[in-house]
């Protein structure tokens, strides 16, 4: 695939005009009112499953110049402030990068050629953060339905390698075996396996080559109306990335022309196992974003209710 590839899918796939000029959302305008509602109807057992990393000093962030892990510190002890009565009281801050773990990327995120989602210039993007796209645009949009695919326990292995894509035709096949399907408003997990077992060796390589969604799962997921992709890698996308022309091509294409919602890191071992006791892969999906103003990204805390 090249560069002019990239831009013939960017065009055909685009989103730009789909929901208004002012729009700022993207594809989580499919989840209406009346899909969530359906979504409520899935929660079968009440079993919440938590799909995100701990915030804490050892996460995944660990060799990206530009993120850290979080860092969590006291300012406030129980024995250095007592109250009338003998009541302590403790107070905490956490700093943290707001793409450093499980989380959500806005529409301000990527950019292609000096333009973001809507042909807006980059230049809306300074010291003070987002002036359009930022996560609060969606951050009370993510409650639907959740799909999971589980492509490592498919393919029989513990981990997908660094550099093997997922491919539209394979997630046809995997949802075909399962009875499956996704449509409007959905959310789709994608299972790599590669968290845990980068998790188990202190992270390390896990913001290098990595296994991903390759290109052509975004025209899959724009013709079937899908509101969010997220998988258990650092990048959604198969790495090294499919186009050496473009970097980041499947986020070009699916966040500044899309408007698609990619959400990175998310922990689906619980919820893949639970998942392949039962044979049931769909369940009631929530992951508000929080709704920081000019945020380019944020940190978020999903569930799967099943």
């Amino acid at each position: 695939m090249t560069s002019r590839d990239v831009d013939e899918l960017a065009s055909r796939l685009c989103n730009w005009d789909r929901w208004g000029p002012a729009d700022e959302v993207g594809t989580p305008n499919f989840i209406t009112p009346a899909v969530t509602m359906a979504a409520a109807t899935l929660v079968r057992s009440g079993r919440v499953h938590p799909l995100a990393v701990p915030l804490d000093s050892d996460g995944p962030a660990i060799d990206v110049d530009f993120r850290a892990n979080p860092r969590h510190y006291m300012t406030i002890l129980h024995q250095e402030r007592v109250r009338v009565g003998e009541v302590g009281i403790a107070d905490d801050v956490l700093l943290l990068s707001l793409q450093g773990a499980t989380q959500w990327d806005s529409l301000a995120h990527v950019s292609h050629r000096g333009v973001m989602y809507g042909g807006r210039p980059v230049s809306l993007v300074d010291s003070r953060g987002a002036e359009v796209n930022d996560v609060r645009n969606f951050s009370g949009r993510l409650a639907t339905r959740g799909v999971l695919i589980d492509v490592a326990r498919a393919r029989g292995v513990e981990t997908l390698s660094p550099g093997e894509s997922i491919e539209a035709d394979e997630i046809v096949r995997l949802l075909d075996g399962t009875g499956t399907t996704v449509g409007t408003g959905d959310a789709l997990l994608v299972r790599t396996g590669f968290l845990a077992d980068c998790r188990a060796r202190n992270w390390v390589g896990f913001s290098g080559d990595a296994p991903g969604l390759g290109m052509s799962v975004l025209e899959w997921l724009h013709d079937h109306e899908v509101a969010a992709v997220a998988t258990d890698t650092y990048a959604v996308e198969v790495k090294p990335y499919q186009v050496a022309e473009v970097a980041n091509p499947f986020h070009v294409v699916g966040l500044v022309y899309m408007g698609l919602l990619l959400g990175e890191i998310f922990d689906l071992e619980e919820l893949a196992s639970d998942c392949a006791a039962d044979g049931v892969y769909d369940f009631l999906f929530v992951a508000p974003a929080l709704p920081v103003s000019g945020g380019v990204g944020s940190p978020v805390n999903p569930y799967a209710i099943r």
